[in-house]
């Protein structure tokens, strides 16, 4: 751990949009934190962001991973590179904030948690969504057991398609791992399983829609898990629409709840009464999805410096072995269970 008193020493790898709109800002302004280098395999792109945000260094992600006066990385590279990058440098003693997916596999993921075991390392997810007010509330709620007893979770996550003049590694299987269900599916899964307890889940069924490239633009699920609970998910980055659209419904046989925008209701006196608690608005208007890349990035800053329990992501092994599934049914026409 570190000193409490000392900035805890950091390098960001991978200079993508991610790293521009929040990695990379946020934490430059931290007094806490010394943002010493970045390192990205397009040297010219990273020194380019790092004299915008008066960045010192810039260093081959290599060096990055195992270099002695860092004391953690956050790692926004290309999903194949995720585990082994997260392996090498919790190896080299370092704490890791991973985007996600935290592997491609569960069988990836889980030998990225057991190395955090053994480096006694913090090691965070990107999975922003766990830190906005309302997803707070509607899993409090939950959790207190105020919408009865679950019988259906519901939720999307659809993007409006973006031109492309050349395709990206998203576009590749290899760098990817999947299409929209591994890029929309993996946050948009983890956001409807954390807010229910991440059940362990029964058996899964998938249809995928291939357009131009070798990696899906659409999927369909459902999946129930083992206490009875039926999930339903549709994902795909070729909406037609004016915006992207996100929603999340969760019913319950005394309530519900949904969101965006958060409404909550449950059963009082007989008769359902909306009882959707008030929610904080980000200062000075910032947008909810960088305020809740603030909130991750706090609490990954907090953890290094030793001022935040460590808690490993253990549930996303459940997630990825949920994503190999999805990916098997789709193969073989047919439900698959878990």
């Amino acid at each position: 751990m570190t000193d409490d008193a000392a900035p805890i020493r950091l390098a960001v790898i991978g200079t993508g949009a991610v790293s521009q709109v929040v990695h990379v800002p946020i934490l430059a302004e931290r007094e806490d934190v010394e943002l010493v280098a970045l390192a990205d395999a397009d040297a010219a792109k990273a020194d380019t962001i790092a004299r915008r945000f008066n960045i010192a260094e810039v260093i081959e992600p290599k060096e990055a991973l195992t270099r002695d006066d860092l004391d953690a990385v956050v790692l926004c590279t290309p999903n194949n590179t995720h585990e082994e990058m997260a392996l090498e440098a919790l190896g080299a003693g370092k704490h890791v904030l991973v985007e996600r997916p935290i592997a491609t596999s569960a069988a990836g993921a889980a030998r990225v948690i057991e190395a955090a075991k053994t480096a006694g390392a913090y090691l965070a997810v990107g999975h922003p969504h766990r830190f906005r007010p309302e997803v707070a509330a509607l899993r409090s709620f939950v959790a207190g057991g105020e919408l009865g007893e679950l019988y259906a979770v519901r939720g999307s996550w659809l993007t409006c398609q973006v031109p492309l003049l050349r395709a990206t590694w998203r576009q590749s299987k290899d760098a990817s791992g999947g299409g929209a269900m591994m890029d929309l599916g993996v946050p948009a899964l983890d956001l409807c399983l954390w807010i229910v307890g991440f059940p362990n889940i029964r058996s899964v069924s998938c249809v995928v829609h291939k357009g131009e490239y070798e990696v899906e633009d659409a999927a369909t699920l459902m999946f129930e898990s083992e206490d009875g609970i039926v999930f339903s998910m549709e994902v795909s980055n070729r909406l037609f629409a004016g915006e992207d659209r996100y929603y999340t419904r969760v019913m319950g046989t005394e309530g519900s709840g949904s969101f965006p925008p958060l409404e909550i209701h449950k059963q009082l006196g007989g008769r359902p009464l909306e009882v959707t608690p008030r929610q904080p608005r980000p200062r000075g208007g910032e947008n909810p999805y960088t305020n809740a890349y603030r909130r991750l990035l706090d609490q990954f800053v907090r953890g290094v410096a030793g001022r935040h329990e460590i808690e490993l992501p253990e549930e996303q092994v459940a997630l990825m072995r949920l994503i190999e599934a999805a990916y098997e049914s789709a193969e073989a026409g047919r439900a698959v269970a878990l």
